[in-house]
């Protein structure tokens, strides 16, 4: 791919967000069939402000000074410094984050709005720093999503970045959709809705008859948001409530809907999905985003750009504390993440011959779908393939599961059914594993030395060896078990561990925050007793009538 046709095409992500979040933002929180025709904002000032592009322009910052080293701890820091809203997901993540809850458990415990659409709408500077590279993208999405969201709240945002990175190869919308769905568990309800859309699509379904069938199986809340439910309205066409937070599923599907009813056309397009309803900036600003990289800059409708211009105009952006550096216009935006592609892809990938050509290589269309997750014979010699967690290994191993990556190594520490809870009782179990990060290419053993608290012992004793090789699927674990006398009565345990490798002078210290529970044991109460929506147990293409 040219620079020219990918800087266009980067252009046209920024751009394409901008004039669908501002598009949208007077219709947000609304429920019903919508009639929106254009902009009604008073534009002669420029923009209005717009939240949903503000928290990728502070990760950007994090990239700039991280690099590829950026994961969800490092975006939960500048979460909790630059980020200024406090409700619902944002809100009790940073409350999980300041309680020394690390991803994913700050983004999961006590969070009524882990399904909602926070983490999807941040997607594109994933897509945009790995232009054709879907699985990257989406294994930097999942970092992102896990420090406010769980769940469907995560799977939207590795959907979209899959997609959106995808799109700067691919612009047929069937193979776009198959492969953001490649990269999510094929049984969540974002894969079920997005299957009724098409299969609507299919057999000539209107508009509103997918709406209303979208909602019927996977409903969600965000449009009735401030509302008292003795307040109808006859705009809802006597849709029911859905459990609150429950939004991903049902709005991801409402701008699946507006890329078909719009027929690909850019404007059209968004129209329809702000005509939905509901969460109608986040709708509108994603789905302009996905249209923008498919046509570049260059090919979205100039009475669509002229209103806004180039500006960006934040919300949601601590500005005060200084320390980071937030563009001002989709141009500047632009430049930078173009900027940074040499150093995230690498030289082989990425960069400037020695005549000053640029060079970006783009796989065919055939390496964009995930990999499958079993393609090696267990065991086999660890050479000659990338050995990295995919987002989909992350998303499998649940939401009691946290990752730390150091140089040498990965870990994966296992806290059980109770996550960073436990029952004094009956003690806590955590399984730790450790595999190499692709950069070792040596066999070594795991040496981790262990401290508690006092009152809090681990039968395993204050250090643990175990062997680690470099063959696909090997793995140096070991279960810790801690058991606590009389004597401890803290509410919370912090033990520490110091992992290393016998030869090898780096170590990565780890913290495991335990929250003490007071209830019965035999009864889980960490969590709130949330509304679950069923699971499918039926092919998701049969439509709502498998629920």
């Amino acid at each position: 791919m040219t620079r020219d046709v990918l800087i266009d095409k980067i252009m046209g992500c920024w751009v394409g967000k901008n004039i669908g979040g501002v598009l949208g933002e007077p219709f947000e929180c609304t429920r019903g069939l919508l009639d929106v025709k254009g902009y009604v904002q008073d534009l002669s000032a420029g923009p209005p402000a717009n939240d949903d592009l503000d928290l990728q322009l502070v990760w950007l910052n994090a990239v700039e000074r991280y690099g590829r080293q950026v994961n969800a701890s490092i975006l939960g820091e500048y979460w909790l410094s630059y980020i200024t809203p406090n409700w619902v997901e944002y809100g009790t993540g940073k409350a999980n984050l300041r309680a020394g809850l690390a991803p994913p458990f700050s983004g999961y415990v006590d969070n009524i709005y882990r399904d909602s659409n926070g983490a999807w709408i941040r997607s594109e500077l994933w897509a945009c720093l790995c232009p054709g590279r879907p699985a990257l993208a989406a294994r930097y999405a999942y970092e992102d999503a896990i420090v406010d969201h769980a769940e469907e709240g995560v799977y939207g945002e590795v959907f979209m970045a899959a997609m959106q990175a995808a799109a700067f190869v691919e612009s047929d919308r069937e193979k776009l959709l198959d492969i953001g769905l490649s990269y999510i568990p094929s049984d969540c309800q974002l894969a079920a809705a997005v299957a009724l859309v098409r299969s609507d699509w299919a057999e000539g379904r209107t508009f509103e008859e997918t709406w209303r069938r979208v909602h019927d199986l996977v409903p969600g809340s965000f449009g009735i948001q401030g509302r008292p439910l003795s307040v109808s309205s006859a705009e809802d066409h006597g849709l029911e409530p859905g459990a609150a937070g429950f939004d991903a599923p049902q709005n991801l599907a409402y701008a699946v809907l507006g890329w078909y009813h719009g027929g690909g056309d850019f404007g059209k397009s968004l129209l329809a999905a702000v005509n939905a309803g509901e969460d109608t900036d986040c709708t509108a600003a994603t789905l302009g985003a996905l249209l923008g990289i498919i046509s570049g800059a260059s090919g979205i409708p100039a009475e669509w750009q002229e209103p806004l211009g180039d500006r960006i105009v934040t919300k949601c952006i601590n500005l005060t504390s200084g320390g980071i550096w937030i563009p001002k216009t989709c141009a500047e935006l632009g430049r930078r993440v173009f900027l940074n592609l040499p150093g995230w892809l690498g030289p082989e990938e990425c960069g400037h011959d020695l005549d000053g050509s640029f060079f970006i290589r783009m796989p065919g269309s055939d390496e964009l779908l995930a990999p499958p997750a079993e393609d090696y014979v267990p065991l086999i010699n660890g050479s000659g393939f990338d050995k990295s967690v995919t987002a989909a290994e992350k998303q499998a191993a649940g939401w009691t599961t946290q990752w730390v990556e150091a140089v040498p190594f990965v870990a994966e520490i296992d806290y059980g059914e109770d996550g960073p809870f436990f029952y004094p009782v009956r003690g806590k179990s955590i399984r730790i594993s450790l595999r190499d990060n692709n950069s070792l290419r040596q066999q070594f053993w795991m040496d981790m030395c262990i401290w508690t608290p006092k009152g809090v012992s681990c039968r395993e004793g204050c250090r643990v060896r175990r062997p680690l090789n470099t063959n696909m699927g090997s793995r140096a674990e070991v279960t810790l078990n801690f058991t606590f006398d009389e004597s401890f009565n803290d509410g919370m345990a912090d033990i520490m561990l110091d992992i290393g490798l016998v030869g090898r002078h780096t170590s990565c210290p780890v913290r495991l925050r335990l929250i003490r529970c007071y209830e019965d044991p035999s009864q889980p109460q960490w969590l709130p007793d949330l509304p679950s929506p069923p699971r499918l147990e039926t092919d998701p293409e049969a439509g709502f009538e498998a629920w």
